[in-house]
């Protein structure tokens, strides 16, 4: 096993070439070598399984060859973790599927609304779901996390996968391998904006009026004013609760959208997170429970 200097963008190190090479390994030592050929750091988790074998788990993760070639002498079997997020230049949106459910509709409302279009590869799980790969966004921390009711979960700072070729079986002794499916070949790859993500998934729930907010009937201009004003930890219910006032005040979609997502991203929200959050509002507080035919056609227009 042997490294080879090559160039360190995200995009690069898990371009088509990558994906193509590791669906051609024949064994796991093979793929080892391939991801340590790209300066992705590995380490293994227990053979047919997901549990790892380090002492730190995926914070021992390494492209060290003198650190991982034992690893895999040890446990050539081993399967092949990866952290996700910034040390390996990928992150994950994980579609689960469950006895008790699957993230597959989730995920294709997702992919309606252009939040989960710019994979770079997408890879079949052993339960039958989706690892979604994306670049990651240089300079920008986006931390795991999960919305289990929706049976979706991110993988990004925090987190780790494993990766094809592994294989996992389940307490029948049954179970199946990590396969790629697809590598982006119609379209850029791009960074999934995951707190945007989160938001569409679980919005905020209706809240009462915060101790400092405007009236309830204030103008507009004055509830944007107090949405650019909130802090860290508050800004997403925040606007929630201006855009949701908004609404009940017979604002349509286009002038809250324009008015309050320059309003959140002032806040430091990003523009898709804040259209994301205003479209929710939308939903929960119109009395249909979904924005009118008319308005649903300008929310597509202003959210692409």
């Amino acid at each position: 096993m042997s490294t080879v200097q090559m160039p360190g963008a995200p995009a690069y190190r898990w371009g088509p070439e990558l994906h193509d090479a590791l669906a051609m390994a024949s064994t796991h030592l093979d793929a080892v070598s391939l991801l340590l050929s790209r300066h992705i750091p590995v380490f293994p988790c227990v053979p047919g399984g997901k549990t790892p074998l380090t002492a730190h788990g995926f914070q021992d993760a390494t492209a060290d060859i003198s650190q991982v070639g034992p690893w895999w002498t040890r446990w050539p079997e081993a399967n092949i973790g990866v952290p996700t997020g910034a040390r390996s230049g990928i992150d994950v949106v994980d579609v689960d599927v469950h006895p008790v459910g699957s993230g597959f509709a989730a995920f294709e409302r997702a992919r309606a609304e252009g939040l989960v279009d710019g994979w770079s590869w997408l890879v079949r799980t052993p339960s039958g779901g989706v690892h979604a790969y994306y670049p990651v966004e240089p300079g920008r921390e986006q931390r795991s996390w999960q919305v289990p009711a929706k049976h979706i979960d991110f993988r990004g700072d925090g987190g780790y996968i494993v990766v094809p070729p592994s294989a996992v079986a389940d307490a029948d002794g049954c179970g199946g391998v990590y396969r790629s499916i697809a590598v982006a070949a119609h379209h850029e790859p791009a960074p999934v904006d995951a707190r945007a993500l989160r938001a569409f998934l679980e919005p905020p729930r209706p809240m009462a009026r915060p101790i400092d907010a405007p009236a309830v009937d204030a103008r507009p201009e004055r509830l944007a004013a107090w949405v650019a004003s909130r802090p860290e930890g508050g800004r997403n219910a925040g606007l929630f609760w201006a855009a949701c006032r908004m609404v009940e005040q017979g604002r349509d979609f286009p002038t809250t959208a324009a008015l309050l997502s320059r309003a959140g991203c002032e806040a430091g929200l990003s523009e898709r997170e804040s259209i994301t959050t205003i479209r929710s509002a939308y939903r929960v507080a119109n009395p249909a429970g979904r924005p009118s035919a008319d308005r649903a056609i300008t929310v597509e227009a202003v959210g692409r």
